[in-house]
This record gives C-alpha cells, sequence and structure tokens, in this order.
C-alpha cells in the first residue's frame, strides 16, 4: 500500500513545490540532473566490469586491510558508493568473497565516499564548474554514440561527470537564489533536539534520494547559500550516513543469506558511527576547528569544515569496528539465520549475482556444481553404490562385486524435485544474464555452461533409462548377465571418481589432460564392454532378447559418462580467454580418439 502512494505523494510535493517556487524547481532539476549523471557514471564503470573491477577485488580480500584498501579507493575512483555496495553484494552472493572480507570493502566504502563532499566543498563551490560540463557531455554523448564497448563506457563516464558539474551548478544557483524569497535557516533548531531532527530528515533524504552523495550535495550547497546552519547541516551529513545503508538493504533482498548479512553489518557501522558522532560532537567540533586552523581552512568556510567533519566521523567510526570484524561476523552468523536452501533450490544465482556480468558467470559456474552433486547422488545411488565408496581408494570392480543389495531410489520423484527444477532455474537465470550487456567472452562462457547444465540433464535421463535393468539385473541370478552389468557400473562409477578427482585438484595446465584421460577410459572400458558382449553373444551365454537389452544400456551409460566429461570440461577448464582456446586446441576429439585406441569398429 504504501509503495503505491509514495510515487503518486512525491510526485503531488514536486508540483506543490513547482507552483510556488521557481528557484525550487532550478534546485529539483539540479538535483535530477545530478541523480542522472550518477546513474550514467556507473553505466560507464559497468562496462569495464568482467575485467580490472572484479580481478582486483578478488586480489583484493585475503587480508582485511586490503579489504578495507579497496573500498576506499574504489569508492573514491567511482564516487559511488552504491555501486560498490551492489557489486560487493553480488561478489558475495555468488560465493567468490567471504562475509569478512565483504564487511571491509562496505566499511572501507563508507569513508572512501566522503570524498565526494571534499570534491564539492573544495573545488564545485570555487570553481565554475559548469564550463567544464559542457565539453565533457560533447565528447561524452559521442563515445556512447560508438559500437566498441570500452568506447561507450568511458563516454558513459564522461557524460556522467558532467551531468554531475551541471547539475552541482544548477542547485548552488537556485539555493543562491533561493535566499531571495524564503530563509530555510529560520527554521534551524540547535541542540541535541535539532541534532535529532536534521539527522532523521537527512536519513530520509538519502533514502528518497537513494544516493548520499546526492544528499550532501544538497547540503553542501544549502550550507553555502547559507539556507541551514552549520550545525543542521553536520546533523543532516550524521543522517545521510545512516540513509545510505538503504542501498545496500535493498540490493540484499534479492541475494542470499550472506548478502542480508552483509546488509546488516552495513546498518550496523552506521549507525553505531552516528551515535559515537552525536555523543561526542562538541569533541569532534573541536578536532575539526584544529585540523581546519592547520591546514589553513578559513574560519568561516563551513563548507569545507563539513567536508572536514564527515571524514572524521568516518574515519573514528571504521577505527573502533575494524577490530571486532571477525567477532561481527561470529554475531551475523549467529543471528542473521535462513533455513539452508533445500538441495533443489538455488543457492548462487539471484538477482544480486545477476547485476554484474562476470559474477553472473561465476554463480551459474557454481550453481552448476551444486546440480552437479545432485546429480552424482542420483547416478550413485541408481549404481546401488554409496558415494564414499566411489570416492574411496578401493577397486571398483572389487566394490561392485560385492553388492548385495539394490539401494531403493524413486528415480523419477527425485529428477522431478532435484534436477529438473534447478535446471530449469539455471537456463531461466542464464537467459536473463545474456540479455545484459555483456563482453564477448563472457556471452561464451554463459552458453557453454547452459550447455553444461543440459550436459548433466541428459546424464540424468540417460540414468533413468538405464535405472531400471540395473535394479533387475544387479542381483541376477545368471553370472554372465550380472557381470556385464557390474561392467557398466564400474564404466560409469569410473567416471565419476577420476572427475572428483580432478576436480578435488583445482584448475590447472594438467587439467585437459587429465580430462582426456578419463574420456579415452571411458571409451576403451566401453569397447572392451562390447567385445564382451559380442563374445557372450557367439557362445550363447546370454539371450538375443537379453543382448539387445545391455547394448541399448552400454549405450545409455555410455552417454552418461560422455556427458559427464563434457561437464567437466566446461566447468573446470580455464577461465583466461586465452588459456581457454589453447586448452580447447590440446583437446582430443573423437578422430583423435579413435587414432589413439584404433577404430576397430568398422
Amino acid at each position: 500500500m504504501l509503495k503505491k502512494i509514495f510515487l503518486p505523494s512525491i510526485f503531488v510535493v514536486l508540483a506543490y513545490g513547482f507552483w510556488i517556487s521557481p528557484e525550487f524547481k532550478v534546485i529539483a532539476a539540479g538535483l535530477a540532473i545530478f541523480l542522472f549523471g550518477m546513474l550514467a557514471l556507473e553505466e560507464g564503470f559497468k562496462a569495464f566490469t568482467g575485467g580490472a573491477l572484479e580481478i582486483l577485488l578478488g586480489k583484493a580480500t585475503d587480508r582485511l586491510w586490503k579489504s578495507i584498501s579497496f573500498g576506499i579507493a574504489s569508492t573514491t575512483l567511482v564516487q559511488s558508493s552504491s555501486l560498490v555496495s551492489l557489486i560487493t553484494i553480488s561478489f558475495l552472493s555468488a560465493g567468490l568473497i567471504d562475509l569478512a572480507a565483504g564487511i571491509g570493502v562496505i566499511f572501507g566504502s563508507n569513508l572512501g565516499t566522503t570524498t565526494g563532499a571534499w570534491l564539492v566543498a573544495g573545488l564545485g563551490l570555487k570553481v565554475k564548474i559548469s564550463a567544464y560540463a559542457m565539453p565533457l557531455l560533447v565528447f561524452g554523448v559521442l563515445l556512447i554514440l560508438q559500437k566498441p564497448r570500452a568506447l561507450r563506457g568511458i563516454g558513459y563516464g564522461l557524460t556522467g561527470l558532467g551531468l554531475l558539474f551541471l547539475g552541482i551548478h544548477y542547485m548552488k544557483e537556485g539555493f543562491d537564489a533561493f535566499k531571495e524569497t524564503i530563509n530555510l535557516a529560520e527554521y534551524a533548531v540547535s541542540g541535541y533536539a535539532g541534532i535529532f531532527l536534521f539527522a532523521l530528515i537527512g536519513a530520509a533524504a538519502t533514502v528518497a534520494l537513494q544516493s548520499s552523495h546526492a544528499t550532501l550535495v544538497l547540503i553542501i550547497t544549502a550550507l553555502a547559500a547559507h539556507q541551514i546552519t552549520y550545525e543542521n547541516a553536520l546533523a543532516l551529513a550524521i543522517g545521510a550516513n545512516i540513509g545510505t545503508t538503504i542501498t545496500a538493504i535493498l540490493g540484499a533482498i534479492s541475494a542470499n543469506v550472506e548478502g542480508k548479512r552483509l546488509a546488516v553489518a552495513h546498518l550496523v557501522f552506521n549507525v553505531i558511527t552516528a551515535l559515537v558522532a552525536i555523543a561526542f560532537l562538541q569533541p569532534l567540533l573541536w578536532c575539526v576547528d584544529t585540523i581546519a586552523a592547520g591546514t589553513g581552512i578559513a574560519t568561516d568556510d563551513y563548507t569545507l569544515k563539513l567536508a572536514v567533519f564527515h571524514t572524521l566521523f568516518n574515519l573514528i567510526g571504521l577505527i573502533i569496528m575494524a577490530p571486532f570484524i571477525k567477532r561481527l561476523v561470529g554475531l551475523l552468523q549467529r543471528f542473521v539465520i535462513i533455513p539452508a536452501a533445500a538441495l533443489d533450490q538455488p543457492r548462487y544465482i539471484s538477482k544480486a549475482s545477476i547485476e554484474i556480468p562476470a559474477t553472473a558467470v561465476e554463480s551459474v559456474r557454481k550453481e552448476l556444481i551444486h546440480l552437479y552433486e545432485n546429480a552424482y547422488r542420483l547416478i550413485s545411488h541408481g549404481l546401488s553404490l554409496h558415494r564414499g565408496t566411489i570416492a574411496s581408494e578401493r577397486d571398483l570392480a572389487e566394490a561392485v562385486a560385492d553388492t548385495r543389495r539394490v539401494m531403493p531410489l524413486e528415480i523419477d520423484e527425485y529428477y522431478e524435485h532435484y534436477i529438473k527444477g534447478l535446471h530449469s532455474a539455471i537456463i531461466e537465470f542464464i537467459s536473463k544474464a545474456q540479455a545484459q550487456r555483456s563482453s564477448e567472452h563472457l556471452s561464451n562462457e554463459l552458453y557453454a555452461l547452459r550447455q553444461a547444465s543440459l550436459n548433466i540433464v541428459e546424464a540424468v535421463k540417460a540414468m533413468k533409462h538405464l535405472h531400471k535393468n540395473l535394479s533387475r539385473y544387479v542381483l541376477s541370478r545368471d553370472p554372465n548377465v550380472r557381470q556385464l552389468y557390474n561392467d557398466i557400473r564400474v564404466e560409469i562409477a569410473t567416471v565419476l571418481r577420476d572427475i572428483e578427482l580432478i576436480k578435488d585438484q583445482g584448475p590447472d595446465a594438467e587439467t585437459i589432460l587429465s580430462l582426456d584421460a578419463v574420456r579415452l577410459g571411458l571409451e576403451e572400458a566401453n569397447r572392451k564392454l562390447d567385445a564382451t558382449l559380442d563374445e557372450s553373444i557367439r557362445r550363447k551365454r546370454i539371450t538375443a532378447q537379453m543382448a539387445t537389452s545391455i547394448m541399448n544400456d552400454s549405450g545409455y551409460a555410455y552417454n552418461i559418462g560422455k556427458n559427464l566429461v563434457d561437464l567437466a570440461r566446461t566447468l573446470l577448464a580455464a577461465r583466461e580467454p586465452e588459456r581457454k582456446d589453447a586448452e580447447q586446441k590440446l583437446a582430443l576429439d573423437d578422430a583423435d580418439i579413435d587414432d589413439v585406441l584404433g577404430d576397430d569398429r568398422d
């Protein structure tokens, strides 16, 4: 209900403001231009995702100080803590970084966002930056019209900067003209009542604008025009810090439990920082005056002193909270609990992980491993083998021969609940991710991952067909039939074991060679089974009807193994395009395999 009336209410308030005050119209237009500039700037940086930003984030999370430094540096560069928060939540949801690293990035971004106040107070109000806006807009739009993704990204960045400068100019002009008709400073409230009131207003404004940068620009331009008092401006800045957490909270709604924990950590940090700033306001003001005197800031230059205050209380918050990050992680894991995802529910793919193309690819990769685990469970049970047996060093032929019972398995029900639904979710996610603008390399990766998901489904479907006869003949009294089906079971179990061994080793230069060896082993086992079957038919050890069934089941077993090997090639292949191309050239194709084994099928 509130959502339905919120936007119309905003329209009514704005329309009324436009009607009673032309100056308000200028301020609102300046704010709109500024916000649109931020969107363009974020779009420009998103054009380069899948490259340096993700690589840097991945490498900057093995130490707490690196995570915090990355948060500071990236937010200073991007001038958008919202974008950094969304990228961090996206990486966390995809399982690419841990919660402690994500918290470090978010804490650092809070300090990095203070550079925006310095740029506006130190440059935006001292220089006629609107003069720089025009060429930036011209060159920016020109580059946006180009086809190369990198050029368009640069174009969006230049256009965003131009719009930011233009928005600051109009907001400043609007507040300067506004004081001729009404002086908002007359509504100032002093003391702690004013601090809490204006902190609440600052938080509400930031929630509405979805940008603490925009709120700070409003505060600084209003302060420069003497429309608000210095004391009330400080309270508004404190409130803006609390309100900015709404971006992380909204981004975490569609994230997994780790993303939600990160949003809570962001809220805890900003609330504690705000409370410390309010409780120790007078000592902080003394520190601001001391720093201002030592750096040559004029006593009455309240905009720069506001920038000093904004930086100071965020720095104090970081110093207070950083030593307790590990303890905070423990508390979040203890109290922010969401029931573990069921086997049939996606764990990594979400709206949060689709925002960034690179994390969309990695979240699909991890979700495919989840789907593979479900398929592994079905296939191993279908073979009447425990997973622990397959993973052990025990001789598989011996383990299969020792089978004393057929494991119960409702294979159709298992397929519907744990394979089909998850596969459908993956395919739907990939389709949405491919609709996002991403590099050719990432698009190709998504296409390959979609094929890998189909490989899993095809393997499971083949197992469904095979299981009927396996459950029937595993304990057959006919030793010839039992041995042939045991050979089929060993063939599939060997592929599962070999893939697990390669997966545990991690991707390296030997992966493709190892998978070629698995494929060769599969082909050799299949041909050996065919030869054994031919001999059994010639010697009339089995009936022609049974031979036909075993031939079909041998084909199903081969399809299971081949699909699993193809899946492993995709999941375990190198991530870098150059290495991936080299691996594909090294990989054996069907003709190569025939040459190695000798094509004796003609």
